[in-house]
């Protein structure tokens, strides 16, 4: 049976609405045929989450141990995962009970290595509110969202926080990007100017706000230009490269060999 897997960075300090993401995936229904685990990976130097996932079957938990990152962490986390597609979940956003009813299907109507469904923001009390779509719905050719991102101050359209996404694909263009902030934007960026991809009008997923968000830190709004300026790098330098994924890689959902085996180091670190 083909596998999906949702992943996950967690870290303690900002967990607050993690019971409610955890309802929202033991909720997710799946096509027939598809089954799910969800791969979670917590940051810091001193793990408290663990005891959270206890009685959840589908999760299969690590910790880092020490501070990393969100990227770092959410790359930990696609070294352990084993489906053939990846959902990105933030441990504070909500999936709807129909978010994989809708998109997975799109992999088999269409040859895209991604798609993603429309948001509703969802407010800190409890209330929805719509965010009308600046660009259309359906199919996206290559290239066409980063033309427009790059038309508005490299502001893009859509948000990677849900993305649904080939494994394959995205583990050949090296994960998540390793910047301090939107490095799930970076890494949409390169993916979205090589492949096609699939917006679906469908609202699929619930986007939080609230104080503790990471982008509301000083730290991430100083250097919000310098990474959304890496992302415009990135997708301009593999536009002129020409590199392009071969139709064949956007059909089906044949699973790669990952069980690799991985011994010590042998670099002599000795002084």
């Amino acid at each position: 049976m083909p596998l999906i897997s949702i992943i996950t960075a967690s870290y303690a300090p900002s967990a607050e609405y993690l019971p409610e993401t955890i309802k929202s995936v033991e909720a997710l229904e799946l096509p027939d045929g598809w089954e799910l685990e969800w791969i979670v990976q917590e940051d810091g130097d001193t793990p408290q989450l663990s005891e959270r996932f206890v009685g959840v079957d589908i999760v299969r938990y690590a910790a880092n141990g020490q501070q990393l990152g969100i990227a770092s962490t959410r790359n930990l986390a696609l070294s352990r995962a084993s489906g053939v597609l990846l959902q990105a979940l933030d441990q504070d956003d909500v999936l709807l009970s129909d978010a994989f009813l809708t998109l997975i299907p799109r992999f088999e109507e269409h040859p895209i290595h991604w798609a993603i469904g429309q948001a509703d923001d969802l407010l800190p009390n409890g209330e929805r509110r719509p965010y009308p779509s600046p660009i259309s719905f359906g199919l996206q050719k290559a290239g066409v969202i980063n033309a427009y991102a790059g038309e508005q101050g490299a502001n893009w359209p859509i948000h990677g926080a849900a993305l649904m996404l080939r494994a394959a694909s995205f583990r050949a263009l090296g994960g998540w990007s390793g910047i301090p902030y939107d490095d799930e934007l970076a890494t949409f960026a390169a993916l979205s100017q090589i492949t096609d991809g699939y917006y679906d009008e469908a609202i699929t997923w619930l986007y939080r706000h609230h104080p503790k968000q990471t982008h509301r830190t000083e730290g991430s709004r100083a250097l919000s230009a310098e990474c959304r300026r890496f992302a415009l790098q990135r997708a301009a330098i593999l536009e002129a490269s020409g590199l392009r994924f071969p139709p064949e890689t956007a059909v089906g959902f044949e699973s790669h060999p990952l069980d690799l085996h991985v011994g010590p180091a042998e670099k002599d670190t000795s002084l």
